[in-house]
């Protein structure tokens, strides 16, 4: 299972700063990662709060079950060293996502103290940058999978992590 955490404001999805951070709502983020996780068997547990305590709450609650985290801490990211500690705690990767570009922005937004404890960081691609954080946690999970059971991976593919081609958008 994959969390999906989201902090404070993220409810406000579609409605807060559309030119910075789109159109889609929180519902809409959810349904993405469900179904760019459901071809690798994986579920989400989706959860958002406003309060840093519930997000601790909820990780260390789920710690067990989880096989990744996909986390948006909002303003949280510049200030929380009790998320920092809880991910450090998690047995499993984190992924810290960004919609908007944080470096692009005012100079508070670009230090983020929980990306020392991620696996890696998605920044500035919009809400799409859930969809590669979940694709990519997805591949490294099919490769553990793959790893246990005692399937030789080709070279190539050991790093080379599934993608939805239709996910690719107008760019190629």
């Amino acid at each position: 299972m994959i969390l999906l955490v989201n902090g404070p404001n993220l409810n406000l999805l579609g409605e807060r700063e559309p030119e910075v951070y789109g159109s889609s709502t929180l519902a809409d983020v959810e349904q993405m990662v469900r179904e760019a996780c459901a071809p690798y068997g994986v579920e989400v547990m989706a959860y958002q709060s406003n309060w840093e305590g519930a997000l601790v709450d909820f990780l260390q609650e789920h710690r067990r079950e989880a096989q990744g985290v996909i986390i948006n801490p909002g303003a949280f990211t510049h200030v929380s060293y009790a998320l920092h500690d809880c991910l450090k705690a998690m047995p499993c990767p984190a992924i810290e996502v960004h919609i908007s570009n944080v470096h692009a922005r005012e100079e508070w937004r670009r230090q983020s103290v929980l990306a020392p404890a991620c696996l890696g960081q998605v920044v500035g691609l919009g809400v799409a940058g859930y969809h590669y954080a979940a694709t990519h946690l997805c591949g490294l999970l099919s490769q553990a999978a793959q790893a246990a059971t005692g399937d030789d991976l080709e070279p190539a593919a050991a790093e080379a992590y599934p993608v939805n081609p239709a996910a690719r958008g107008d760019y190629e």
